[in-house]
């Protein structure tokens, strides 16, 4: 047996129902989902190696609309409507009626007429992405009932404020290849940590993504930041919650030595104070752009009291044999390189730098997976189909 038909095997023997579901936090998603996702990505991977057409669908538009500045997800959600068929529209709100008031409702139903898949990046506004994301959904749903749109179409999350589903389950894949299965991630310790860098108001949802995730792999998850520098308290409950189900662990220490002591995986990475992040939300939307220098000089300051908060040689010597697999999503300030100080030293960045990139490969495969299971009953025939 081929492993394409052991991935194949899998997913129709799990049966996990995704179809018009749409994919906005992973925590939402049952582990069984979860499972099937990462199969139909590694799937259409293996078909595509073998250079069968992947196209799944003849005709329909994929349409993103990004609040934020992106380049892996930007160019992995347009690799993966060109994987599967799909037309990819990218939404640019300022050539459209939104600036003269057109609301979320009508917007999200003109766009659907013929359209597959919206994915959404909108991850600026503490409090208001995923909203926006519910607001999307149910104006399509609600189309969809109206006898507006023919159906609604599949909402991918591309990253908001709470979670980055595209980035994590990604991240999950990568794990899963590097340690033989997600059935040997049970009892490793991976420290999510906050890192120094020279910037501020990087978004909560890669770290809250990595907690809500591998807690539910029995991993032993230490979440390591400074004080100040927590994450939405909702989503540290969820971990918690999870880690309790699945006989692993969640703690919260304030040491990056602490949290990478003995550790199988680290991920240091920086992101702003909840409090600021909010803070920083209401300056936004008041268009005080005073206020928002100030914040951002105060949170600058902040982030230097802390410059011994990297992942240098010293730091990966205090994790498992010293050799501890270093994730990044990218991409990460490197010491030397992109800026002065920053999140990881030129030397521990360059010997993981090909890991790193082989992480983000998975993306594109996981938004194609996305794709086929938000859309098709019978997700394994229509693979087998394409394996003939």
């Amino acid at each position: 047996m081929t492993n394409l038909d052991s991935l194949l095997g899998r997913i129709y023997h799990r049966a996990a129902d995704l179809r018009d579901r749409n994919f906005l936090l992973t925590w939402d998603l049952s582990l069984p989902e979860v499972e099937t996702v990462l199969d139909a990505a590694n799937a259409l991977r293996e078909l595509r190696r073998m250079g069968r057409d992947t196209r799944l669908f003849h005709t329909g538009m994929a349409v993103s609309i990004f609040r934020d500045h992106s380049t892996r997800t930007r160019y992995s959600f347009s690799s993966a409507t060109n994987l599967t068929g799909l037309e990819h529209m990218d939404l640019d709100e300022t050539k459209s009626q939104i600036a003269h008031g057109e609301t979320v409702r009508e917007t999200a139903n003109m766009l659907s007429f013929l359209t597959e898949v919206i994915g959404i990046r909108d991850d600026m506004y503490l409090g208001a992405g995923h909203t926006y994301m519910l607001e999307v959904a149910e104006a399509v749903r609600r189309g969809a009932e109206e006898g507006v749109l023919d159906r609604a179409p599949t909402l991918i999350n591309l990253q908001c404020d709470v979670d980055h589903p595209t980035q994590s389950l990604s991240d999950l894949a990568h794990l899963a290849q590097e340690f033989g299965g997600l059935e040997n991630l049970r009892g490793k310790k991976i420290a999510m940590s906050w890192a120094y860098s020279p910037s501020y108001g990087k978004p909560l949802s890669v770290p809250q993504g990595i907690i809500g995730l591998m807690t539910r792999f029995g991993m032993d998850v230490t979440l390591a930041h400074p004080p100040g520098y927590s994450l939405i308290p909702e989503v540290e409950e969820v971990a918690a919650r999870q880690a309790a189900e699945t006989g692993g662990s969640f703690t919260k220490v304030q040491s990056m030595e602490e949290a990478f002591d003995g550790a199988d995986i680290v991920y240091p990475k920086s992101w702003a104070p909840y409090a600021v992040m909010g803070e920083r939300t209401k300056l936004l939307r008041a268009r005080d752009r005073h206020g928002l220098d100030a914040l951002e000089q105060r949170a600058l300051g902040e982030n230097a009291q802390h410059k011994n908060w990297t992942c240098d040689e010293a730091m990966m010597a205090r994790t498992n044999g010293g050799e501890a697999l270093y994730m990044h999503c990218l991409p990460a300030d490197i010491s030397g390189v992109s800026c002065e100080h920053g999140e990881v030293s030129a030397g521990v960045f360059e010997k993981y730098r090909a890991k790193t990139y082989v992480e983000a490969s998975y993306k594109p495969y996981v938004i194609a997976a996305m794709m086929l299971l938000g859309r098709f009953a019978a997700p394994a025939d229509v693979l087998k189909k394409i394996q003939g």
